[in-house]
């Protein structure tokens, strides 16, 4: 006869079998707050890298790549129409670069056209920001107005004073004959040439420049105006010993940024003189003018490549320059204050 031990307890339906460790079985309730545990999780740690996704995705595709390509095809002969048959040529295109005058003569038209267009620029850009700093009636539409040439097209402002600086019935000739001056052929000469197109490049890029001192100027705070004041300092010393010192890492910065634009000047010169060769002379080619010239007019996409890293390289070493010049200045801003 069979017997049963009554104190061998029965198995528990959905747990452990009897005698092995485990643990129960989970809720409906545990297992989705098991799930919606492990997609905060995720999201918390995912979430970062798929917004800042899109971001490098377009640079890979649109500056990563062109800049990769440019370096791979700068080291090649080429021609822009077989961009597939390449010559290694190593740094040959570099070297013709360095003995080669039209390059020399578009990097001094560069850096002339800079000079003028950027000194000037922020100059302006800084007196009209002190004038706005003021309280005075109708600052909200003197701001905006200020953002309207930056606003505008370079095609639109080009054509506009490439009108205004034509040599039989533009305005500035008719202007200067008003005060016995003769006119003005302004898209022969080179220094004229690079003065009119200097002209443009303030118009356009003053307004920007002025906001951003403005903005600059608004976050100094006012107990040093305050306590200048109490010291009998007059607005213009305020100015140079109170503003400007703070201005000086937003002035920086726009140096920096006034610079690289210059470097890359291209859409005012080509739609001023209608030519990617800068004149008969080549009296207004800039850096990126020649480079057009060289790949989209001789289709020699090599040596365009090369005068664009060129390029690239004239900027990392103007950018490492200011940035020596900031620490100096710093750090001599620091021995004073020690």
């Amino acid at each position: 006869m069979t017997t049963h031990d009554s104190s061998a307890a029965p198995p528990v339906e959905g747990g452990a079998a009897p005698g092995r460790p485990g643990r129960a079985a989970e809720s409906p309730e545990e297992r989705r707050q098991r799930r919606r545990s492990w997609r905060f999780r995720m999201d918390t740690k995912a979430s970062p890298y798929a917004f800042i996704a899109p971001f490098f995705l377009f640079f890979g595709a649109f500056g990563l790549f062109p800049l990769l390509f440019t370096g791979w095809a700068a080291l090649h002969r080429v021609r822009l129409a077989a961009p597939n048959d390449m010559e290694w040529a190593g740094l040959d295109n570099f070297v013709r670069l360095m003995s080669d005058e039209y390059f020399w003569n578009a990097l001094g038209n560069t850096f002339t056209i800079g000079v003028l267009a950027t000194v000037p620029q922020l100059a302006i850009a800084l007196g009209l920001a002190h004038l706005l700093n003021y309280k005075m009636r109708g600052s909200n539409f003197f701001r905006v107005a200020m953002l309207t040439p930056y606003a505008t097209s370079v095609a639109a402002a080009t054509l506009v004073f490439a009108m205004l600086y034509g040599r039989d019935y533009g305005m500035i000739n008719w202007a200067l004959d008003l005060v016995g001056i003769d006119a003005v052929d302004w898209k022969s000469g080179s220094l004229t040439t690079q003065f009119a197109i200097s002209t443009i490049v303030i118009w356009r890029w003053t307004g920007y420049n002025t906001l951003i001192y403005l903005a600059a100027m608004q976050a100094v705070p006012k107990d040093l105006y305050e306590s200048a004041a109490l010291d009998g300092a007059s607005p213009w010393k305020q100015f140079l010993h109170v503003t400007l010192p703070s201005l000086r890492p937003t002035i920086l910065f726009t140096v920096v940024v006034s610079t690289i634009g210059a470097t890359q000047l291209f859409g005012e010169p080509l739609l001023f003189g209608g030519s990617p060769s800068g004149g008969a002379q080549n009296e207004y080619q800039t850096l990126g003018l020649y480079m057009y010239e060289m790949g989209w007019t001789n289709f020699n996409l090599g040596r365009a490549s090369a005068i664009a890293w060129a390029m690239f390289l004239l900027l990392i070493i103007i950018g490492l320059v200011y940035w020596a010049v900031t620490k100096l200045a710093s750090r001599g801003t620091a021995g004073k204050g020690a």
